[in-house]
């Protein structure tokens, strides 16, 4: 922040210099290039708020996602197939 860029040019170049770099670091935001014309720090911790929780919400959950076949072939998630079985209803 702070630092005037004249020309486009010398904007997009600054996206790959160590001065973002190091703010970017500051923040604690990872350099990608969705940061790319992002030019108030606000806007840049918003944006990566959103895809952090983006990226969370799309993680796999083996114990809800992750799909198990009785002998009957009915199809559970692997908590209620764990349960049945040690219940020795499978």
């Amino acid at each position: 922040g702070n630092y005037s860029y004249w020309g486009r040019r010398n904007f997009d170049r600054h996206f790959s210099e160590w001065r973002h770099n190091y703010g970017m670091k500051c923040l604690g935001i990872p350099n990608s290039k969705h940061f790319h014309d992002i030019t108030l720090i606000e806007d840049a911790v918003t944006l990566y708020n959103k895809i952090k929780d983006q990226i969370d919400s799309e993680q796999f959950l083996p114990d809800l996602q992750e799909e198990f076949e009785d002998t009957e072939g009915n199809v559970l998630n692997r908590r209620t197939f764990e349960d049945l079985a040690r219940q020795g209803l499978l």
